[in-house]
Order: structure tokens, then C-alpha cells, then sequence
């Protein structure tokens, strides 16, 4: 979860000034946590008060997510994002957007076999991105950061997401650099995320090669920064780093989500 985290952070000044480039600073001061963190730590504070079980996971989503919401309406959210968090009576609307696969990865850590993680992924996808195109790149970013867990195998995690999910990765990273834009679909941004992990080296040059397509840069960041933490792991050093830019709720539920899972 916390390559999800990571990602996030570093891409949060390059959202808007994009980099062509895989040369840049990767933390600094002014960066800072969007809603893609803080809904993946709805997620998880979810899965923690329903001790990872299915039941009533939806509806602790839900409520976590607003919670949550309220508290940081600020960092960064859509509008139709901003409604939800502040409606009465919360109900899915029907988003392909990839808020669907930048939360989403706390369920690979909770689920027992890629079918049970499937199943985690819906339930907490659905309560607002319930459409095809939202559940299945939430599908595919928690299916290959289970898979990254698991077997520690891109051969296995290419092939999951060419042939169960239905992304095309036949395309490089250097190859759509020049001409990618700014993208906030599901179909539009994770594929790439996936290939930027793919064609990484470590965990750190996944990330540097999610920003240094450009677009949606924190976002993106943070899916492809999901599976690659799961995969090679990450350096004390970074996820140190990381932490001090969290808020004290929300680095309580990384210690306590890291500690139950």
C-alpha cells in the first residue's frame, strides 16, 4: 500500500507541471498527499473494521470514505468526487474514472487468492465507480499487486492483465512519451501504469517512469507504484520519507493496517 502512497506523493507537483523526462527530484518539500492517498487509507481503515471479511464491507467504505473526505476536502478531488463525499445519500455514479485503480490497492494485502482479491475489489470499487470500465482497472491494479505479492513474476502479472482484464501492453513507455495527454480515464491512464512497472528496474524507477509520461502524474504514480512496491519492495528510507508527509490519523492507519496485514 505504501508504493501507492509514495507515488502519490511524488507526482503530486507534476500533475500540473508535467515531466517529459525520468530526471527529477523525487521528494521535496512542497510535495504533498492528494485524494488518491487518502481515500487508499479509506480502504484500508475499511478492511481493518471489517477485519478483512466481505460483509458490510461496502457500507463501512462508504462511510470511512466520507469521513475521510470531509476532513480533507481539499486535497485534490473531481466534482462529481466532491457531491459523494458530501451527499446524504451516497449511490455509485457510474465513473470509468481512475480514482477506480489508484485506491484500491489495500485489498491485495487482505484477500487470500487473486479470486477473493476480485471480489474485495468490486465491493469497495462500486459504492462509486461501478462502471465496467472503473471496476475493471481496479481489477487490474489490485490483481497485479496481489500477483506482485504472490509470485514476484511479470510474465504472470503481463499475462494476467492481457488476458483476464483485457488491457492492450503492446506499447513501450519511451514510445507514447512524446505525444501521451492528460487522461483521468480508467482505460486511458492504467494500462500505462502497468507498463510503467513492467519495464521498471526497481521501485523507484517505476515511479520515475509513471511521472515521466506526463498527464495525470500523481495518479497514475500511484497505481503503478502499488504493484511495484508489492513486487520489489521498498527502502526504509523512502517509506521514512514518506510517512512525515501523512497526517497523524493517517499514518495511524498505515502503522495499524501494516501491523493487522
Amino acid at each position: 500500500m505504501i508504493g501507492a502512497i509514495i507515488g502519490d506523493i511524488v507526482g503530486s507537483i507534476y500533475e500540473w507541471d508535467n515531466r517529459k523526462s525520468k530526471d527529477f527530484s523525487f521528494f521535496q518539500k512542497k510535495m504533498f498527499f492528494t485524494d488518491d492517498s487518502v481515500f487508499t487509507f479509506a480502504i484500508a481503515e475499511a478492511l481493518l473494521q471489517t477485519h478483512g471479511g466481505e460483509e458490510g464491507l461496502q457500507a463501512k467504505t462508504v462511510e470511512i470514505m466520507q469521513h475521510l473526505g470531509r476532513k480533507y476536502p481539499y486535497a485534490g478531488w473531481g466534482n462529481h468526487q466532491l457531491r459523494w463525499i458530501f451527499s446524504e445519500n451516497p449511490t455509485p455514479y457510474n465513473s470509468l474514472g481512475n480514482g477506480a485503480g489508484m485506491r484500491v490497492s489495500p485489498v491485495a494485502y487482505v484477500g487470500k487468492t487473486l479470486d477473493e482479491v476480485m471480489r474485495l475489489s468490486d465491493l469497495v470499487t462500486s459504492v462509486t465507480h461501478n462502471h465496467p470500465e472503473g471496476l475493471k482497472a481496479a481489477r487490474a491494479i489490485a490483481g497485479a499487486t496481489f500477483l506482485a505479492l504472490m509470485t514476484r513474476n511479470k510474465d504472470k502479472i503481463r499475462t494476467f492483465i492481457t488476458e483476464r482484464i483485457g488491457y492492450d501492453l503492446s506499447f513501450s513507455i519511451d514510445e507514447i512519451r512524446p505525444y501521451y495527454r492528460y487522461d483521468v480515464t480508467a482505460p486511458g491512464s492504467t494500462p500505462q501504469a502497468i507498463q510503467a512497472f513492467i519495464e521498471s528496474t526497481s521501485f523507484e524507477d517505476a515511479i520515475r517512469n509513471a511521472i515521466s509520461i506526463g498527464g495525470d502524474s500523481d495518479t497514475i504514480a500511484a497505481m503503478s507504484g502499488a504493484i511495484a512496491g508489492a513486487f520489489y519492495g521498498i527502502d526504509d528510507r523512502l517509506c521514512k520519507q514518506a510517512v512525515t508527509y501523512l497526517s497523524n490519523d493517517l499514518k495511524t492507519i498505515y502503522l495499524t493496517f501494516n501491523q493487522h496485514f
